[in-house]
């Protein structure tokens, strides 16, 4: 966190990747409008967006949303390209890695999250139910602002330390180990 500027104590939600309109950036900054509301009306801090990744569209659309939303002090943009010996800055310093995609088949941020043992939240679009398991490594919303608002105070309501155990049993499934006997079982099948 102090790499990235980011406080300790303040409560991080993490958009990871290029951004393109399929991945949600928009719904997501709509979701962080209701809980900037919500946080004034309990008077709690706000939870902040750490956004990683580069545009792959015009950024305007998106910067246009966080001054109409009036969140500019809830976002933090790096929006250049992250390099690999960087990567694990961004997945150390979130909370949660939040992927709220309108249609995905799969997502490579899932294995880093897994990687780093960062609990995620995804949308119940495409593959992404099947690789985090809803209570276990994560939470499911539906891939619109008010669902994901809930399950992002859903995730600090139960805490980080809950989907841990579930993040290192699932984290298993994708290991190097379990890729080559994979591939040692697929080549026996062949031979046969």
């Amino acid at each position: 966190r102090r790499k990235l500027g980011v406080g300790n104590n303040d409560r991080i939600v993490l958009f990871f990747g290029f951004i393109r309109k399929y991945k949600g950036l928009d719904i997501l900054l709509d979701t962080m409008k209701i809980l900037k509301d919500k946080a004034a009306l309990q008077k709690i801090p706000a939870i902040k967006l750490l956004v990683a990744g580069e545009f792959y569209e015009d950024a305007q659309p998106y910067l246009q949303q966080i001054k109409d939303n009036d969140i500019e002090d809830i976002i933090i943009l790096r929006t250049d390209f992250v390099p690999d010996n960087e990567v694990k800055y961004y997945l150390c310093a979130a909370d949660v890695v939040i992927q709220p995609y309108r249609n995905a088949t799969q997502s490579g941020v899932t294995p880093l999250a897994y990687h780093y043992e960062t609990p995620m939240i995804v949308t119940n679009v495409g593959g992404l139910t099947a690789m985090v398991p809803d209570g276990k490594a994560g939470l499911v919303a539906e891939p619109d602002a008010t669902s994901l608002a809930e399950k992002i105070m859903q995730f600090y309501e139960t805490g980080a330390a809950h989907f841990i155990p579930g993040l290192q049993e699932e984290k298993k499934k994708y290991s190097w180990d379990n890729m080559v006997k994979a591939i040692e079982g697929l080549s026996e099948n062949l031979k046969m």
